[in-house]
């Protein structure tokens, strides 16, 4: 049996560093996804 969590629950047990690493992260993410899709123009 799986048990899901709200994701206020991560959130709220999660450092401020911790926090800020990952808004980072998916930020950078998101932006090579867009450089891959969007592609180069020669």
């Amino acid at each position: 049996m799986s048990i899901e969590l709200p994701a206020g629950f991560f959130v709220a047990h999660m450092s401020g560093a911790d926090f800020f690493g990952l808004v980072v992260s998916v930020l950078i993410i998101g932006y090579l996804f867009y450089a891959l899709i969007r592609g180069e123009k020669l």
